[in-house]
């Protein structure tokens, strides 16, 4: 991860801070100009809290620092969701969509990318395929259980779970988190580590300067969730402008929560470290299902609102097709240019039809 050890700069301390002001300022102002102001801001500050997320995650260590930033990252995720379920225009189907686009993006769009530069920079870049099928195993089950199975139950109408059945499918999808990350921190840790070894050891930054971009962490998150909540009906009413389909923004809200780590990801495959860049998309998807589900299920519940969870069976049968084609990538622990290519083709195969419905 390259970031400072030695000290935090600057605008990673003035950037949460102007957010919070920003957000402040323009609340309840409604212009294109605010729009662009917020959606800059926004863009801004998630990069802050990842850079204080990357800072603390050194400073713990591999693979708890790919925990850290998954959990940041899903601050971050839930922040827009929440704030456009709650809004003037409620989207029944935006945690569907978004979870969907976030498993799509990390299976195929970030992992096709990180394979395709460790392939074009190292020829073939190694894992350990113990820790990458780990996160498949958890995956592959929360992904059935959250959008697919709704379509196939009959307790409420259509692609909907009945509170009951969500309830009990939110705990399970909790339960799984929880497990995976016991092995990944505590009983399999070595399975996550890098195959190789750094050329470069960074150093662990002082126990202070972390406590620091720790609590600057929560300031930044803070603020990313409250400019998501005004920024949200930008996204809404963009998309609608262009006359795309509502699952779009989904798609724009998983867009932006990784982003940041995607740039994490992407350095760490020039370096050479596939490993890290494995960990860091494959547990943005895990954890995004795995802590979203049941937080969205009970703000949803508090608030009487129904969520639509069933994809399509064309998103049935392109979710199955990622699951087989992400088997057999990382069942080798040799990443070659050919899987990295597939990836992203199946990722574009999929955007086209979001964009456009069939």
């Amino acid at each position: 991860m390259a970031v400072p050890t030695d000290r935090l700069p600057p605008w990673t301390i003035g950037v949460p801070v102007v957010a919070l002001g920003v957000d402040f300022a323009l609340h309840g102002v409604v212009s294109p100009l605010v729009g662009a102001v917020l959606a800059v801001t926004l863009l801004a500050v998630v990069k802050a809290a990842v850079h204080h997320a990357e800072l603390v995650a050194v400073r713990v260590g591999d693979p708890f620092g790919a925990v850290i930033l998954a959990l940041a990252v899903t601050v971050i995720e839930l922040g827009l969701i929440v704030s456009i379920m709650l809004g003037e225009n409620p989207q029944p189907t935006l945690m569907r969509d978004t979870i969907h686009a976030v498993v799509v993006l990390v299976l195929h769009g970030l992992a096709g990318a990180c394979i395709l530069v460790a392939a074009v920079r190292h020829t073939e870049g190694e894992y350990r395929t113990q820790g990458a099928q780990a996160y498949l195993i958890v995956l592959l089950p929360m992904v059935a259980a959250a959008l697919v199975l709704p379509n196939f139950t009959i307790s409420a109408p259509g692609a909907f779970y009945s509170p009951a059945q969500l309830g009990f499918v939110s705990v399970v999808c909790l339960l799984l988190y929880a497990a995976f990350t016991f092995v990944q921190t505590v009983r399999h840790r070595d399975h996550f580590m890098p195959v190789k070894p750094l050329e470069k050891v960074v150093a662990r930054p002082e126990g202070r300067l972390a406590l620091l971009s720790l609590g600057m962490l929560v300031v930044a998150l803070t603020a990313v969730v409250l400019l998501a909540k005004s920024f949200s009906p930008y996204i809404q009413a963009a998309v609608t402008a262009i006359g795309a389909p509502e699952a779009l923004v989904g798609v724009i809200v998983a867009a932006i929560v990784l982003m940041p780590e995607s740039a994490t990801a992407l350095t760490a495959a020039v370096q050479d470290r596939l490993q890290t860049s494995i960990n860091l998309a494959l547990g943005s998807a895990v954890a995004s299902i795995g802590l979203t589900i049941p937080i969205v299920a009970a703000i949803a519940w508090w608030n009487g609102l129904q969520l639509e969870l069933g994809v399509s069976p064309g998103g049935a049968v392109l979710l199955a097709l990622s699951f087989m084609m992400a088997l057999i990538t990382y069942g080798s622990g040799r990443a070659s240019l050919l899987s990295g290519f597939v990836h992203l083709i199946l990722f574009a195969m999929w955007l086209v039809l979001v964009i456009i419905e069939p």
